[in-house]
């Protein structure tokens, strides 16, 4: 495989366009990053699990249509498929109106990441809320310790969503501490670099856990990269990309998308240019589908970024 994800998925009831319509779009930032990545046609697997139900089939059944394969096809009798509700304002943004409950992502085992499956696959992906209190967070870490054990390229979208977590922030804090020695690639907000302790504590973390690349997404502002204990904007055209719509995945998985592409499978290929390359590719990503404003149906292929960025 290009490309292991491995996280939470789960479905937004979205309104349609008749009344009492709703269409049902799985999402969930490693499920949004591994479709993007399969778009960009790269080959993408996907580890997660959910429940044995209609939503979780559902789930299992759309990620395949879009061109992701499941690593562990096994449905979880004890999960309940992740769910959020939300509705469409009036300018057209959308709305949550039910907290996801519990997700089936919380009952993803350890058992379920193999090694075999990390050496056959050339950057692995995780996104942080599998690490909350559950046998998620012990998969999730074997994913990334694994990726790094046999060298692979190896990124972490971190979360700091406090309902995810048990314990608070000084708790989350902690348990992403504990796999950055694992990560090459990691993937911040705004946000969540102030929880770090802001810009200035970056230069000091990339140092401390050797990370090679530090990724911000700026609201609306496109996005910064930091790398090699420096710091530069996106080159070219500058557009919103943020994480709504799942246009924060879609920037993450188009970004690793461009690095496969230029050949990238380890922390030592990576140069500034091709960094800046995948930053751009990524940027346009996440603009078309804040345009779209969609879930999986507005996740850009790969004609349509590079027509994006032609244009």
């Amino acid at each position: 495989m290009d490309l292991y994800s491995i996280g939470e998925l789960l479905i937004d009831f979205t309104p349609g366009s008749e009344p009492a319509s709703y269409i049902r779009n799985p999402g969930g930032a490693p499920a949004n990053a591994a479709i993007t990545a399969a778009r960009s046609g790269l080959e993408v697997g996907v580890c997660f699990s959910v429940g044995d139900d209609d939503f979780g089939r559902f789930l299992v059944q759309t990620v395949k249509d879009n061109g992701v394969r499941v690593i562990n096809p096994e449905l979880c009798k004890k999960a309940v498929t992740t769910l959020a509700f939300v509705t469409l304002a009036p300018d057209g943004n959308r709305s949550f109106t039910f907290a996801r409950k519990p997700g089936a992502d919380m009952f993803l085992e350890e058992s379920a990441v193999k090694e075999e499956d990390i050496k056959d696959s050339a950057i692995i992906h995780a996104g942080s809320c599998s690490l909350s209190a559950s046998p998620a967070a012990e998969a999730t870490a074997k994913a990334l310790r694994l990726g790094h054990e046999n060298g692979k390229l190896v990124s972490f979208d971190v979360n700091y969503r406090n309902v995810m977590w048990n314990d608070g922030q000084a708790a989350c804090t902690a348990k992403v501490r504990e796999i950055l020695p694992y990560v090459d690639l990691l993937k911040v907000s705004d946000e969540e670099v102030d929880m770090m302790g802001g810009e200035a504590a970056l230069p000091g973390l990339m140092e401390e856990f050797r990370i090679a690349v530090v990724v911000e997404t700026l609201g609306g502002a496109g996005a910064r990269c930091f790398f090699g204990g420096r710091s530069w904007d996106i080159p070219g055209r500058k557009v919103p990309c943020v994480d709504t719509n799942g246009a924060g995945d879609a920037f993450w998985g188009a970004f690793l998308s461009s690095l496969r592409i230029q050949g990238v499978d380890r922390a030592e290929q990576l140069t500034k240019e091709i960094v800046s390359r995948a930053m751009e590719y990524g940027n346009a990503a996440g603009g078309l589908t804040v345009q779209k404003k969609g879930a999986i149906p507005a996740l850009p292929t790969r004609e349509e970024i590079e027509a994006f960025l032609a244009s």
